[in-house]
């Protein structure tokens, strides 16, 4: 089952680093947020990875060109006027990766549709790039095939940073109280199954993803929530 990641955005909220490199190659632990998403898909059994890629997207490629060179020790030998390359203690994962460029300013619903033959007729996952998390994909699939719909989509909790002031018409302060542990929010943590049928609700590059086909597919009843309790960030 191949894993289609989307990285193709401007980073915005992050400009600081993102003016540099695209979001998901942003670093944490010396290694890019990319990375560790793709180890977490890796470690439950799933090697084939689809990502969208837009902006910067050379930077995604050569990281991925040059990915042999970066985790192993390597060896140059110009002895003989020549340059011999020898890769030794190589440490690299069984991973099959095709970094697909869905355009600059394509919405997310765009770059879902662009890479539909790279998955053909097959279920998928998908996810964003720049979400880590510890969620159990083997447990999530079994509850997609159980279920039957056309997607699924892993919901986290996010607790309430800050009080809670509740007040009256005029603006009057009718109560105040600091955050609680029953102040959360369940959003989209990203971390979806989908069957290829979801293609046919995407019109094209203008289409955000988390709008109209997840909008259709809530009514549709097509849609269901597996609920992550673990880390997420």
């Amino acid at each position: 089952m191949k894993v289609v990641i989307l990285a193709g955005g401007f980073g915005t909220r992050i400009s600081e680093e993102s003016a540099f490199r695209p979001k998901p190659m942003i670093e944490v632990g010396g290694k890019p947020i990319l990375w560790h998403i793709m180890k977490e898909y890796s470690h439950y059994g799933f090697n084939e990875f689809v990502i969208c890629a837009g902006y910067k997207q050379q930077i995604i490629k050569e990281y991925f060109n040059n990915y042999y060179l970066y985790n192993s020790d390597v060896t140059f030998d110009f002895s003989d006027g020549g340059n011999k390359i020898r890769y030794e203690h190589i440490s690299i994962e069984p991973w099959k990766v095709t970094v697909v460029d869905t355009g600059l300013n394509t919405m997310t619903g765009g770059r879902i549709k662009r890479i539909r033959d790279y998955v053909e007729n097959d279920t998928f996952m998908l996810t964003y790039g720049d979400g880590v998390s510890d969620i159990d994909l083997k447990k999530e699939l079994e509850f997609h095939k159980k279920h039957g719909k056309l997607a699924t989509v892993a919901s986290v909790s996010v607790h309430q940073q800050f009080g809670v002031i509740s007040s009256a018409r005029g603006g009057r302060v009718t109560s105040f109280r600091e955050k609680s542990d029953k102040d959360m929010l369940v959003i989209n943590g990203g971390y979806m199954i989908l069957e290829p049928g979801v293609f046919d609700l995407i019109e094209g590059d203008d289409t955000v993803w988390e709008r109209g086909p997840m909008e259709k597919l809530v009514e549709m009843g097509e849609l269901m929530n597996y609920h992550h309790e673990g880390y997420w960030q």
